[in-house]
């Protein structure tokens, strides 16, 4: 049986920061207006039960991907009508190789933009849809290939790394979980 169609309401959509943590924002260094989500979590401190007199260890605060989204961040406004912010538009328009389109082209789409039944479920902007130009290819495999790095790619290495180049060198986590790069080229020490 197929379930009615309605659209989240506001009041459903946690707003609060997650307990113990903090979210932080890491930029780039190639592109810096990249801003990548993070949440730093802060851990207890390791008790030391079998050295006696010692004080217990602090642990530094651990940095993860941050996967919410702009929802936990107390100083961003939400609207569920308007969407998510369209974080890559400036990157992809500002390498001029794309061009947009009038509106939806797809049989599919052209169909469901006609169906009036669902205009409740709609977002109150829907941005047109791009395409590259002719002769052009907007891959980020081609990109790479041509030696450039896109702020997509910044974007990823940032998030994929979670600040580990910060670490200092004799930091445990750094020797630990090396992974196995399963014959990739790798930098030396990073998976």
């Amino acid at each position: 049986m197929k379930q009615k169609d309605h659209a989240p309401q506001q009041t459903l959509v946690e707003r609060q920061p997650l307990t113990g943590s903090r979210k932080i924002y890491v930029p780039g260094k190639l592109h810096p207006t990249i801003r990548v989500a993070m949440r730093e979590i802060a851990l207890a401190d390791t008790e030391r039960k079998f050295d006696f007199g010692f004080p217990s260890e602090q642990n530094p605060p651990v940095t993860v991907y941050d996967t919410s989204g702009p929802y936990t961040d107390p100083n961003v406004e939400i609207d569920l009508k308007k969407g998510l912010p369209r974080l890559r538009e400036s990157w992809i328009l500002e390498r001029g190789d794309v061009e947009q389109l009038a509106g939806t082209t797809s049989n599919y789409g052209q169909q469901r933009a006609a169906d009036n039944s669902l205009d409740h479920l709609r977002f109150e902007h829907i941005a047109a849809p791009l395409r590259a130009k002719p002769g052009a290819n907007v891959s980020q495999l081609h990109y790479a290939k041509q030696g450039i790095i896109t702020p997509e790619m910044e974007y990823i290495a940032i998030r994929e790394n979670q600040r580990f180049d910060e670490l200092p060198a004799d930091d445990p986590l750094r020797t630990q979980h090396r992974g196995h790069s399963f014959g990739a080229n790798t930098p030396a020490g990073h998976i």
